[in-house]
């Protein structure tokens, strides 16, 4: 049996309360995602190195390959305890719980304006190409065409919001869906960003943001891979990784040390991934400040 150390403040309700079955939907070296039987999400269990997420329970190890567990595993919970087939027992009895809160827009953008200005200048040096940063030398043809893909329809949605035209930019944040290579493809990881930024209470696209993440939810369910739609679905309700959140925080006050070590934990998720979703807090809060930033 292992502890688990943190987690999602639902998840371990529907633990406690006895509601949670299901089987392993995929296993990573540091997580595995279980499919629930009662609402058909995915829920994630980590290891001790990756942050706290949505639907997430962080547990005692180092990685998950030492559990031998295996796809379509069966998941029961008994007495407070998870159980993973008769290969892993998860204790809850001294978690820590976690729910992600997102800061609002401040009603001062000066120091946003400049974070935001800094953390585009780190991204463009230190982020990861091959998504929504292109290659200086790409490696085929294909490759350098999802670039452009990704660059001119991020260029149209853009301009479609800053013209407050929202029903002609919904097809342009659709198109990003599946976009990209990878587990989570860049369009996908650039809009979770996006989705992140819409859900700051008091922006100026606050009141847009059920209207926006709802119509791209409903199509992108075909469009992508589970995993990457789940990530999406919680985004579009601002649920988002503990790393998202505390970059958001970094981005307004003025402690430039802060923001970069908030922005390097963001970074390293993945290969591009976190680039991607910088990419997509970037463009979120530059389209926000453009477009007269705080709701009056």
């Amino acid at each position: 049996m292992i502890h688990a150390i943190s987690g999602d403040s639902d998840f371990i309700k529907e633990i406690n309360n006895s509601l949670f079955t299901g089987f392993v939907h995929s296993t990573f070296n540091r997580t595995l995602n279980i499919k629930c039987f009662e609402n058909g999400d995915l829920f994630t269990i980590a290891c001790r190195k990756l942050d706290n997420g949505p639907n997430t329970l962080i547990v005692n190890v180092d990685n998950m390959k030492s559990t031998k567990i295996e796809v379509n595993d069966r998941v029961r919970v008994v007495k407070n305890l998870l159980f993973i087939g008769d290969k892993l027992t998860i204790a809850i009895d001294q978690v820590n719980e976690w729910e992600g809160v997102l800061p609002s827009y401040p009603s001062n953008e000066e120091i946003l304006k400049r974070n935001v200005k800094k953390m585009k200048e780190y991204i463009n040096l230190h982020g990861v190409g091959g998504g929504m940063k292109k290659k200086i030398i790409t490696e085929n043809p294909f490759e350098a065409e999802v670039s452009n893909m990704l660059e001119k329809r991020t260029y149209f949605l853009m301009n479609e919001l800053l013209a407050n035209r929202i029903s002609s930019a919904l097809p342009h944040a659709v198109s990003l869906v599946g976009l990209g290579q990878g587990l989570t493809p860049s369009g996908d990881d650039f809009l979770t960003g996006l989705f992140t930024i819409l859900n700051m209470k008091n922006s100026s696209f606050y009141p847009y943001k059920k209207l926006i993440c709802e119509d791209v939810l409903k199509q992108a369910k075909t469009l992508t891979n589970e995993i990457s739609y789940m990530t999406l679905k919680k985004a579009a309700i601002g649920k988002v990784r503990e790393s998202l959140i505390a970059l958001l925080n970094s981005l307004l006050i003025e402690d430039d040390e802060d923001l970069i070590l908030s922005l390097n934990k963001l970074l390293n998720i993945g290969s591009s991934s976190g680039t991607d979703i910088a990419f997509g807090i970037v463009f979120g809060m530059e389209a926000t400040i453009r477009a007269g930033g705080k709701v009056c």
